[in-house]
């Protein structure tokens, strides 16, 4: 298999990945990251599903991130969160429509699930090296403009989606925090293995 089938498959299988794990932080019901409990805010306070609004908010930051880079805009992106958009939604709606989760353990698995999904999701998706997600070039255009280390600047992005998921009502709880803390390392952990398996790396 040639490396750019390789790369397409991770970009599709990245992100399908993504949103499953995304999906289960929600259903758990123990906070969402702070993007995605935005997200469920939004869709209940508004309307529309999930998805929409991540394909919305996604839009967004295109032209945040646009702005702050001092660049066009990357509309090359838009094909990455109507991929996540639509998954998400496919998972929420028609694969898990009526999922009951009864016991705190199931949920606090789920979730585990969810972030670890999460994690490796990204860390398939990012091996295409096409079309980040708007969020990452967020966290990105952050570190740019204010000359912060990466680090601070995540930390910057999320405090900032926080703040408008806690306005808008959106799910946060212990789930926000393992997200916020684990997916960095999780990404870490995950991406050398793939991106031997994808690129032949040593």
């Amino acid at each position: 298999m040639s490396t750019k089938v390789k790369r397409a498959l991770s970009f599709l299988l990245g992100l399908g990945i993504l949103s499953l794990g995304i999906s289960f932080t929600i259903l758990c019901d123990l906070g969402a990251g702070a993007w995605d409990a935005l997200n469920v805010g939004l869709s209940n306070l508004i309307g529309f599903t999930v998805g929409t609004w991540v394909i919305l908010i996604g839009v967004f930051l295109i032209f945040i991130n646009a702005l702050l880079l001092k660049k066009r805009p990357e509309f090359i992106s838009i094909v990455t969160v109507l991929i996540i958009g639509y998954f998400i939604d496919f998972w929420l709606l028609f694969v898990f429509p009526d999922l009951k989760l009864e016991t705190m353990l199931v949920r606090f698995i789920i979730l585990i699930i969810g972030v670890l999904l999460m994690g490796f999701g990204i860390a398939t998706y990012l091996q295409a090296k096409f079309a980040i997600i708007p969020i990452d070039r967020f966290m990105m255009a952050i570190q740019l403009r204010l000359k912060v280390s990466l680090g601070v600047a995540k930390t910057i992005a999320e405090v900032t989606a926080l703040v408008f998921a806690f306005i808008v009502g959106g799910p946060i709880g212990i789930g926000t925090i393992l997200v916020t803390v684990s997916i960095g390392p999780m990404i870490q952990l995950f991406f050398p293995h793939l991106e031997r398996v994808v690129h032949g790396s040593k």
